[in-house]
Parts: structure tokens; sequence; C-alpha cells
């Protein structure tokens, strides 16, 4: 049995796709559905349950011999939230709970840590799992922080031999997911990526509408982020899947920062449009706590050895917008 916290959402429910792709059976989604479309995001695939999270804990200790591995998905993930208790309840103490259970019942134990985590990036990009390291890390936001907290306690667990009587689970890895877009993210609001949102503005024939600048260091829509394709992240973990010896902290993202104009221009031509850009103020209140730079340096993922080229942003876009979001059915 394959648990996935956050299954239907968007990472999630692509890993799924990906498991009963290469022939998993028994595989178990935990989460909140809702009464919005979410479900259609899990619709095609066969499941053994669909757990609510409250009855996850329960439900492991039921099934306790059955669990080979929990891919750790569910978090509040949006960079907006601002109820801190809310937030640790849900994307800390949750995962120490799920930590120290595969730890006890020898279940390997994936999750999704954030390049939120890295705050403005003046401290850089770099996947050490040192504590010390990590120290130097200062979040933006309360979700950024409550990642970046339980990195910090899982990693301190693994080095600090002060903590050695907390066991480990027999396989631990925490990915650093960097701008994440693909299908099967359009429950996510104000969340989605960028490419989602530009979607419908294209094909109805308007302008693009992308952020204004002011760092004079950065042109309008010369922000930078490391795009990856979900696709991507789903092969890392799928990877790690069959390699069961790799443990560890790593940054999961394209590895090679592009601007904002450069996405949306990737999705003009995908649709067979011309580009148009416009450009409109961004909020004040997001000047403070906007990051004008990310990079994934995932050379600590290729030491460890994944070497599965990462897909380019013209074709991990060019497959988004073909193959999913121009269909009646965009789901995957």
């Amino acid at each position: 049995m394959i648990i996935v916290t956050g299954g239907a959402g968007f990472i999630g429910s692509n890993l799924l796709a990906k498991l009963e792709e290469k022939g998993l059976t028994n595989l178990v989604v935990c989460d909140y559905l809702g009464t919005e479309d979410k479900w259609r995001n899990i619709a095609k695939r066969e499941l053994r349950d669909i757990v609510h999270p409250d009855n996850l804990l329960h439900y492991m200790d039921k099934h306790d011999g059955e669990i080979q591995a929990v891919f750790h998905m569910g978090a509040i993930s949006a960079t907006t939230e601002r109820d801190a208790d809310l937030i640790i309840q849900t994307n800390f103490t949750l995962s120490r709970k799920l930590w120290k259970w595969c730890a006890e019942h020898d279940v390997r134990f994936v999750y999704a840590s954030s390049a939120a985590t890295y705050g403005d990036g003046n401290q850089g990009f770099k996947d050490a799992e040192t504590p010390e390291h990590l120290k130097t890390l200062q979040p933006l936001n309360p979700y950024g922080w409550s990642k970046h907290l339980f990195d910090r306690r899982t990693c301190r667990i693994v080095h600090d031999t002060k903590h050695g009587d907390e066991k480990l689970p027999p396989q631990w890895a925490g990915l650093k997911f960097f701008n994440v877009y693909g299908p099967n993210e359009y429950h996510k609001g104000d969340m989605m990526s960028v490419a989602c949102k530009l979607y419908p503005q294209i094909t109805a024939g308007a302008a693009a509408k992308l952020f204004r600048s002011p760092n004079p260091k950065y042109e309008d829509g010369g922000q930078m982020r490391d795009f990856v394709f979900v696709d991507d992240c789903v092969n890392v973990m799928m990877w790690l899947y069959d390699n069961p010896k790799v443990n560890g902290l790593f940054n999961v993202g394209s590895g090679k920062a592009r601007s904002f104009k450069d996405l949306a221009s990737s999705c003009f031509k995908a649709l067979g449009h011309e580009p148009r850009i416009n450009y409109m103020d961004m909020p004040q209140e997001l000047h403070a706590k906007y990051q004008y730079f990310t990079q994934a340096d995932i050379s600590k993922l290729r030491a460890a050895g994944y070497t599965k080229p990462m897909t380019e942003l013209e074709e991990g876009v060019r497959i988004y917008m073909q193959d999913y979001l121009s269909r009646e059915d965009q789901y995957r």
C-alpha cells in the first residue's frame, strides 16, 4: 500500500497517475475534497481508499504492516494564508506525527518542502541539510516558515547525535519544489501557476498581464523564477521510490531561472498567437515579501544519481497548453 497525502491536489494527483501507470495498486489518497471540482483530479484513478485527514493516523494504525511508503504532499500551500496556528497544525505538527509513525513502523517517507524556505534568496539556493546552514535561511511568509521549520527539525534529528534517540524512517527525503506548473492545478485559485492564469487571457485574444517591477535591477516582467514542469517533480519522486537507499533534502527545479516575460512568450507561442504583454503595478503589500530571483541548485540531486533531463520551459508550456488546457477534458 502507498499513501499519498494531498493526493487530490496538484502534485499529489500527478504522482498518483504515475504510480498507477507504473502498475502499482493499493493506492490510498488522504485529502480534503470540499465542494468544488477537486475530485476531478483523481476521477480517472483506481484507488483502494480515500481517507479524511482527521482519520489518517487511525487508518495507518489499522493497516500497520501493509503500508510500504507515504508520500506526504498535503499542506496548506497558500503563501497568502495568515492563520499561523492553522498552518503549523497542518504543515508542521501533522508532518511530525507522520515522520514518527513511519520511523516506528519502518515505512518510507517522502515529503514536500518548498523553495519558499529560501526567503528572499540572499543566502542562495543550496539544499545543504546541515542545521547550521538551515539556520541562516529566513522565509518571508508563514507557509515558507512552516516548511522550513519541519526541514530544520528533520535535519536536526538526522545530523545531531544529541537527538539520536529518535528513529528515522528507512528512507526519508524532503523535496524543495520550486515554481511548479502543469495539469490538475485548476482548483488552486490564486495559487495557480502564471501559465494557467495566462491561458484564458491569451485564448480570449487579450494581452497577458504581468507585474511591473518596483526593483530597478529587474525590468518589467523580468523577475526570474525557476519554473519546473510537474512531470519533472513526479519523475524525481518515482526515482526515489526506485532507489530506497537515497535519503536527504533536495531541491526540485529546472535548475535554470527564466523571466515571467519568457514564460508569457512561451504561452503565446504554444497557442499560435503573437505575444502581447501589458504590465500592472504590483500590490504594495507584496513589495517587501517578493522574490525577484529563484533558481534551484540541483547539483546535490544529480550527485545522488538522478540523471533524467529537466523539461525546458518552452517544451513544458507547449505540453501543458496543447495537451491539457486546450482539451475539453483538462485533467490528467
